[in-house]
């Protein structure tokens, strides 16, 4: 239950950071001193590498699930080797 919370909290830092980079950098944009072409240009850089970055981002993402998700397993069964092999002790001893 504490990791689901981390996790949240973590997306939700990672979301929030996200946002106020392209907040930021849109006015940036907007506020800077360029010619129309330089600022297409620019809008176009940014896109990209948002893109981008958004991309490694949801690569890392899927990364985390499956080692989170393998965890888990392994977890599980681990459980169930120890509940059997406490099962198996009582009933020896009963």
């Amino acid at each position: 239950m504490k990791e689901e919370r981390g996790t949240s909290s973590t997306r939700s830092i990672l979301i929030s950071f996200a946002v106020g980079g392209l907040l930021g950098a849109g006015a940036a944009l907007l506020l800077a001193p360029k010619s129309g072409k330089e600022l297409r240009k620019g809008i176009k850089d940014l896109a990209l590498d948002t893109r981008n970055k958004i991309t490694a981002t949801v690569e890392q993402g899927k990364e985390l699930y499956v080692e989170n998700v393998a965890a888990v397993k392994g977890a599980v069964e681990a459980g169930k080797t120890a509940y059997l092999a406490e099962m198996e002790k009582h009933r020896k001893a009963a």
